[in-house]
């Protein structure tokens, strides 16, 4: 029976594997930073307000405090199509399945900019980033002067 002791392995080989082995090490530090940034990213600090919004007789939306029923802000009449079209969807969710039209709705912005427009009767959220800076800018527009008002 013969030995393998004098075999020897190529150079090439012990450095490919050894680079395979560096890479791998690599991947995996960088995913897992990856990972945290994401994390940190998720705890940073969101800005929320909870708001009523209600048709006037004008023409014009209000968006309300829902525990003062204070105007934050008003949506002209014949104007802010994207946010008349977003809250009728959210409404109409609501009307399919038997909810108050009534109950806020939160408007949360992310530490990343992330914009997004929840129902937390319906579970219904529209992320409104994904509709472009003008009807991403109505949005925020509301926010601020919602947080203008608990300033």
């Amino acid at each position: 029976m013969a030995h393998h002791h004098d075999t020897k392995v190529p150079r090439g080989v012990l450095l490919g594997a050894g680079a395979m082995m560096l890479f791998t090490i690599a991947i995996a530090a960088f995913a897992r930073s990856e990972r945290m940034a994401a994390e940190d990213v998720e705890a940073s600090p969101r800005i929320s307000v909870e708001l009523r919004f209600e048709d006037r007789p004008d023409g014009s939306v209000a968006a309300l405090d829902p525990a003062t029923d204070r105007e934050v802000h008003v949506v002209a009449p014949e104007s802010g199509g994207f946010v008349r079209g977003v809250l009728r969807g959210v409404f109409r969710t609501r009307h399919l399945e038997s909810m108050s039209r009534h109950e806020p709705l939160r408007l949360t912005r992310d530490a990343d900019g992330r914009l997004e427009l929840f129902d937390p009767q319906s579970g219904h959220r529209v992320e409104l980033r994904s509709f472009g800076h003008t009807n991403y800018e109505s949005f925020a527009q509301i926010l601020e002067a919602a947080r203008r008002r608990d300033s």
